[in-house]
């Protein structure tokens, strides 16, 4: 069993700049991953199958179901796989937590179907999923523009403490 970690997501500054057309805004933000996550947990299986310990949480209206989906069509594989998806991140609570759960599994499938798509590849795809899902393939501190899917890696933030 492949299980890939789908880390939460804080803005730590966030400019909405206009609207695109589409009803997008248009943004420009710097964005943190945060050790809160979800698991995803793979196996091979006849068709594409997701569960969850949320009952709140649907796979077909969430991004995890369009990743599986674009990656098997663009990439024309027959294979199948069994995702668990393991809920820590709220559902709706501007965490990240459908983008990263879609990243994880555009990972996921990658490495479980043996495709070998590349880092470049994959950030294609994720582009075409949602706002946040490629800088769920960068991970850490980025600066984020466009829609959210212009992603410039920044370097890491030192250690800040908390007060409970």
């Amino acid at each position: 069993m492949l299980t890939v970690r789908a880390p939460a997501k804080i803005n730590l500054t966030l400019e909405v700049l206009g609207r695109y057309q589409d009803g997008y805004h248009q943004i420009c933000g710097v964005i943190q991953a945060i050790s809160l996550g979800d698991e995803l947990c793979f196996q091979s299986a006849e068709g594409i199958e997701f569960s969850s310990n949320s009952a709140e949480w649907v796979a077909e209206r969430s991004l995890v179901h369009r990743a599986a989906g674009l990656i098997q069509s663009v990439t024309e594989c027959s294979k199948g796989a069994l995702v668990e998806v393991n809920k820590r991140i709220p559902l709706v609570s501007g965490l990240g937590g459908d983008s990263s759960d879609a990243a994880a599994v555009l990972r996921g499938l990658n490495w479980l179907w043996e495709l070998n798509l590349s880092r470049d590849e994959l950030l294609g795809l994720a582009r075409q999923i949602g706002s946040d899902v490629a800088f769920f393939l960068h991970g850490g501190t980025a600066l984020l523009e466009g829609k959210g899917e212009l992603v410039t890696p920044l370097p890491p933030l030192p250690p800040l403490p908390t007060i409970a």
